[in-house]
């Protein structure tokens, strides 16, 4: 198990110490495990009523990002996944209490309706009016079966914000919680793991799940779900979730809902945004109305890889509570408004070099061929290659700026305007291609273009002056030189010895030959360089013993246009 915390026993004071220092709204009450609004007192003064929620710890954000304005009054928090103790929920309730009253706010668990209810019952009897709301959003649980009940997941942040709103307005006791109440009635929540998570006590996953496998409609706390299936792509599985939440919720074409996209720990916000698109387009094909929209880290299960998603009918009321303003760490600033995606064309490219297109039979055009070819093939070699130095996206980029140069070389100049061609491939591989590759053999490129327009020749002698002017116009941009561990390593010594060839009067053929044997030397010797530029030089001495891969892709390359031209 590997977690950044001090000692198994401390992780939920430390976080929450962590929380309120960061957050100068917020104060632990003694114990450190209650977070309150600095504020509560006047607000319970003022006759607004108290918000308190919580539950096990590994949910975060919640509970304690949400306690704010507009928001939670408190937030008790229990080891991770484990359900705080009514002492500790009672604690919260006298510290926030005012006389307008307290609703307490709590997931679908027999722990946490145990120890809520139980501080209720006894804040009741001190004359403390108290009200509780469940929240039982889990829609991959039948809602009448052999269980303890469909759970509390990400919809319960949905409930929150709309009660803190209905209480920031000044409503009473039983007004907010017949809001809430209603609230947590139109809500569906179903999730889906890619991963299982690793409670920092238990040292070790929940379940264990295959590469290809997930886990469908599971809970919040590590445990299984109700079924386990084959990885499928992102639109079949928001499909598959929505299918079962609109069916839950008997959503009819024209109806309106807040839609939110929970990471579930360890989702990237790259994924999370495909599954909120996809989410999108499934609910309009449906047309469903998608009022509010949010994506994020609302309800985790600790570092689990997955997403849940939440669909929450709404009207103009409830969408007005969840349009009011709250200030929490927690709650998006974004105010969920969805807008169609607007794609606007970009500035058209100056008109290429007139003539007639590259023909299919032209010398150029077989040179250009057989490399994109070498580079595709030896996609998953350099991307291996560079997983052990670097990024591990060589092979990846360079495959894909292949693929776009096959695309579009009916459209680059006649073999007659050679430079023109070379131009277009630049224009081809900055468009497209990212990272360090794209720029570094656009700039070669480019000024491998000019100088075979400036000479206005074509000879072996020329493209080699031109090879020798890119690989200068690369060194000057990226900064490296030989010695530094880069495809400079290749690639310069490539170049001096092919016109070196060509001065003692080699062959065309004999020369490009020479070059490419000193480039596949040059790749061979970064092996045993340090590396001092590109992506190795973040790795150091662990780069020893293995070939750079944009060295190496650079032999390949020069090996495919030698064969090229003389087969």
């Amino acid at each position: 198990m590997k977690k950044l915390i001090n000692d198994v026993s401390a992780v939920v004071p430390d976080m929450l110490e962590g929380l309120v220092a960061l957050n100068p709204q917020l104060l632990l009450l003694q114990g450190g495990t209650i977070v309150v609004r600095a504020d509560a007192e006047a607000v319970a003064a003022r006759g607004e009523v108290a918000l308190i929620s919580g539950g096990g710890s590994g949910h975060e954000p919640a509970h304690g990002g949400y306690v704010g304005q507009g928001m939670l009054s408190a937030a008790v928090a229990g080891e991770v996944f484990t359900s705080p103790s009514t002492d500790a929920v009672l604690d919260a309730i006298r510290a926030v209490a005012g006389p307008a009253g307290v609703l307490l706010i709590v997931k679908n668990y027999t722990g946490d309706r145990f120890n809520f209810g139980l501080a209720a019952e006894i804040a009741r009897a001190e004359g403390i009016p108290v009200d509780m709301v469940i929240v039982a959003d889990d829609v991959a649980l039948t809602a009448s079966g052999d269980h303890a009940g469909r759970r509390g997941l990400a919809g319960t942040v949905l409930v929150h914000k709309i009660a803190g709103a209905a209480a920031a307005r000044g409503l009473p006791l039983a007004a907010v919680a017949k809001l809430a109440r209603e609230a947590a009635a139109s809500l569906g929540t179903m999730g889906v793991a890619l991963t299982a998570c690793t409670v920092p006590a238990a040292g070790k996953p929940g379940f264990e799940l295959a590469d290809r496998e997930i886990e469908w409609g599971l809970g919040i706390h590590g445990e299984p779900g109700v079924a386990r299936g084959a990885l499928e792509p992102a639109n079949a599985i928001v499909g598959k979730l929505l299918a079962k939440i609109a069916g839950d919720l008997a959503l009819r074409p024209g109806e309106r809902v807040a839609l939110l996209v929970n990471n579930l720990g360890g989702t990237p916000s790259s994924e999370l945004s495909v599954v909120a698109g996809a989410a999108l387009r499934e609910l309009d094909r449906r047309g469903i109305k998608v009022e509010r929209a949010w994506a994020g880290t609302f309800l985790s299960a600790l570092e689990m890889a997955g997403v849940s998603l939440t669909l929450l009918r709404v009207d103009d009321e409830r969408l007005s509570l969840l349009d009011a303003v709250a200030q929490t760490s927690a709650w998006p600033t974004l105010s969920g408004h969805v807008a169609q995606v607007s794609v606007r064309a970009a500035p058209a490219a100056p008109p290429r070099a007139s003539g007639a297109t590259l023909a299919r039979e032209a010398t150029l055009r077989r040179v250009i061929n057989a490399v994109c070819a070498c580079l595709l093939e030896a996609e998953s070699k350099l991307t291996e290659m560079d997983q052990r130095v670097g990024d591990g996206d060589l092979g990846i980029s360079l495959a894909r700026g292949a693929r776009a140069v096959l695309q579009e070389l009916d459209t680059y100049a006649s073999e007659t305007t050679p430079g023109a061609v070379l131009r277009s491939i630049s224009a081809t591989l900055r468009r497209v291609v990212g990272g360090t590759s794209g720029p570094l053999y656009a700039v070669m490129l480019l000024r491998a273009a000019a100088a075979l327009e400036q000479s206005g020749e074509t000879s072996a002698k020329q493209w080699a002056t031109a090879f020798s002017a890119g690989v200068d116009a690369l060194m000057e941009l990226g900064g490296a030189k030989p010695g530094d561990r880069t495809m400079i390593d290749a690639l310069k010594p490539a170049a001096d010895a092919l016109q070196n060839a060509l001065a003692q009067s080699a062959p065309p053929q004999t020369a490009l030959q020479v070059a490419v044997d000193v480039a596949s030397e040059g790749a061979s010797r970064t092996a045993s360089m340090h590396p001092r530029r590109g992506r190795s030089s973040y790795v150091g001495e662990r780069a020893l013993g293995h070939v750079d891969p944009g060295a190496h892709a650079v032999a390949l390359w020069l090996a495919a246009i030698h064969g090229a031209l003389t087969g």
